[in-house]
């Protein structure tokens, strides 16, 4: 894709191949900025996530870039909320939900591969009155008119930048898991199709929606189940075995489908069996790769350093109850091009104003997240359910 303004004698660095970084590169090279991207993985992203609810400053970045909106998900029209007793409690609500794949390979077919570099390690970031430099491990030097941190939750730019702010880990983990709509048997698939469906109990929620499948479709029979499930393990006598995968190896804060530990899976496995209702038990239980990501909290108290700004997971990390992360990094990106061209591409004077409204945003987000995730529906934190 070609910038759809003339070009300018501006250049972007991008620390973050995901979706932050991509929203921001694509939306950049729409007002004309040269832009590269630096990612740290050497292999595809696909496949990092799940389910995402499609919320409207994404479908402005598609829009804003030029590419097509009408395929992105599956809409629901209704909410379930199922009781212990089977009873079903509904709502009305009409939502978009699509995948973290879907997203992904959108943005990125539309960002030119010649500027788009794998297996790109930050070691260090510097910054003058008038540029930034990024150095990498192999050795490589790149100064930009902008640096942009958008590596995620473990950002090094941010480590660099605020040493003191790192993520907190707030008391739960969620399991995930896709299940193809064609293995899931057909009178739980009835209960998921076109809704968004939740089980609460005491210290615990799972939740499970339709999204697009393989290769994007969005074809019956061919999409696939997403659920979420949060469970509170203790931090110091509980999680580091939750975070070990099958190879031994102590993860951070997630492992990826696959890769969790056997005795793990089958502790999580027969906990489901215990405390779930139907259709989410059978829904698990029909999951062959569940994977798990601990839920954190993390908030700076900046995100522009003259010229370097931080976006996305890499400065606010809200609770996934609010369904913003995605739609927070495309807010962040919208944001900050409206910026640089309000500002007659300026980067100090931009970045002073961009980051006045996004810090409140984020810890807006960070506040509502918290508030959902320790609310007396969900009390996080206080230990599992004992049946």
């Amino acid at each position: 894709m070609q910038a759809l303004t003339e070009s300018i004698d501006k250049r972007a660095i991008i620390i973050g191949g995901s979706l932050a970084g991509l929203f921001a590169g694509v939306l950049l090279r729409t007002i004309g900025w040269q832009v590269d991207i630096y990612e740290r993985s050497a292999h595809s992203l696909d496949s990092r996530g799940g389910g995402v609810v499609l919320q409207a400053d994404v479908i402005r970045v598609f829009k804003q870039a030029g590419i097509a909106t009408d395929t992105l998900g599956v809409d629901a029209t209704e909410r379930y909320y199922i009781q212990k007793d089977g009873h079903i409690e509904k709502m009305a609500m009409r939502q978009t939900l699509t995948s973290w794949n879907i997203l992904y390979r959108s943005m990125r077919k539309s960002f030119p591969d010649d500027h788009y570099h794998q297996g790109k390690t930050l070691i260090k970031v510097q910054t003058n009155d008038n540029k930034a430099t990024a150095i990498f491990a192999d050795g490589t030097i790149e100064t930009a008119d902008l640096l942009i941190g958008a590596d995620g939750p473990q950002s090094t730019v941010r480590q660099q930048l605020l040493p003191n702010y790192k993520p907190q880990y707030a008391g739960y983990v969620a399991f995930r898991g896709l299940v193809d709509e064609a293995d899931l048997p057909s009178n739980a698939a009835a209960i998921f199709t076109e809704r968004f469906v939740f089980y609460d109990f005491p210290n615990s929620q799972i939740l499970a929606y339709l999204i697009p499948g393989e290769n994007e479709s969005l074809v019956s029979g061919t999409r696939r189940f997403n659920w979420v499930w949060y469970v509170n393990y203790d931090e110091q006598t509980e999680l580091p075995a939750i975070l070990t995968d099958k190879n031994d190896k102590q993860r951070a804060h997630s492992i990826p489908p696959d890769m969790i530990a056997t005795s793990s899976e089958r502790t999580m496995r027969d906990y489901a069996d215990l405390v779930l209702v139907e259709p989410f038990k059978t829904l698990v239980a029909a999951t062959k790769a569940p994977f798990v990501q601990s839920i954190l909290d993390l908030e700076v108290p900046q995100m522009a350093f003259a010229t370097i700004a931080l976006i996305g997971d890499a400065a606010f990390i809200p609770r996934p109850h609010t369904a913003a992360s995605t739609a927070k990094a495309a807010a962040n990106a919208l944001a900050l091009v409206q910026a640089l061209v309000s500002n007659c591409h300026d980067v100090h004077s931009a970045l002073q104003s961009w980051q006045i409204e996004q810090l409140a945003y984020g810890r807006q987000l960070c506040a509502h997240g918290q508030r959902l995730g320790n609310s007396s529906q969900f009390s996080y934190g206080k230990g599992r359910i004992v049946v």
